[in-house]
């Protein structure tokens, strides 16, 4: 056993609220509502402070294919960059901002996350990589790739003094790449966020069942952040079900279908622990099946 086993990637617990809501067409009511979410969740929290915020995939406009362009909007110059910092800078949190629809160059639009840190900088931004194409007969069928363009990079960055984290969205959760690319070294990140908006026939198949996979396979926390299920409303039902889902496997918390503020702490001691007991982080068998991650083939960005 190598003295690496005994170091968290994690340099200190962090407490998480995850913010778990439902969008309508109101764009201004959308931010609005988001704003007092975070307010609520920072100043509803108990014992420690709130450290970090995340917020779920689409939570400025509907998740509907015909409806991303009207609501994308540029970074950093849009409205929702904007809000995202000063609240980020308010309450000097990080904030993981889920996803919105992003107008990039040459009139592409993306689905893309956001993170800040305490000072409202951009810290991190990913494009989601895999688009949400598929076709389950009776259940669902539904193509981002009609308005969307998929992003070239996987995302991986420094969450201040705590240490690394990945940040995928939704679909991207399905490819085991990104995680295991966050988990290597030299990145060794303590976790992986992944805003998504997984709905009602793919959301009980798989929803918790990836959630632990990826926690598992990599021996790091992974971050679940749903939009709220809106029957009222119509249209796609998102699954709701925040999580977050510790490096064995064990879901530590869960939030329901509607609208609430999921409370979680990463315990920076259950890192090493898992890696010490069950030690995959360091015994892969770069020798029978090469390092796909570390070949300098993949590329990694943190903005």
């Amino acid at each position: 056993m190598t003295s690496q086993v005994l170091k968290s990637p994690l340099s200190k617990s962090l407490k998480v609220a995850l913010i778990q809501l439902k969008a309508g067409s109101d764009k201004k009511a959308n931010l609005a509502k988001v704003t007092q979410f975070i307010n609520d969740a920072v100043s509803k929290a108990t014992g420690a402070r709130v450290d970090l915020v995340m917020l779920p995939e689409c939570f400025n406009s509907p998740y509907a294919v015909d409806e991303f362009r009207n609501y994308a909007e540029q970074i950093p110059s849009g409205e929702t960059t904007a809000l995202l910092s000063s609240l980020a800078k308010k309450h000097g949190i990080f904030i993981v901002g889920g996803s919105i629809p992003e107008l990039g160059a040459e009139d592409k639009i993306y689905n893309t996350s956001l993170a800040f840190n305490a000072e409202g900088e951009i810290i991190a931004k990913h494009r989601k990589a895999h688009l949400f194409d598929i076709d389950i007969k009776g259940g669902i069928t539904f193509q981002e790739s009609v308005t969307l363009t998929g992003g070239d990079k996987a995302t991986v960055f420094k969450l201040g003094e705590y240490g690394n984290v990945g940040l995928g969205i939704c679909y991207d959760i399905r490819f085991p790449e990104l995680a295991s690319i966050a988990s290597r070294a030299p990145n060794n990140a303590f976790a992986m966020f992944y805003p998504g908006a997984f709905n009602t026939t793919t959301g009980p198949l798989h929803w918790h069942l990836l959630a632990r996979a990826r926690a598992v396979d990599n021996e790091l926390f992974t971050v679940l952040c749903s939009p709220a299920r809106d029957v009222e409303g119509g249209g796609y039902q998102a699954y709701g079900h925040s999580l977050v889902v510790d490096p064995m496997g064990h879901v530590i918390a869960e939030a329901g279908e509607g609208e609430e503020i999921l409370y979680a702490e990463l315990d920076r001691d259950l890192l090493p622990k898992a890696r010490e007991g069950i030690p995959v982080h360091y015994q892969r068998r770069f020798d029978i099946y090469g390092d796909f991650v570390g070949d300098g083939s993949v590329k990694v960005s943190d903005k």
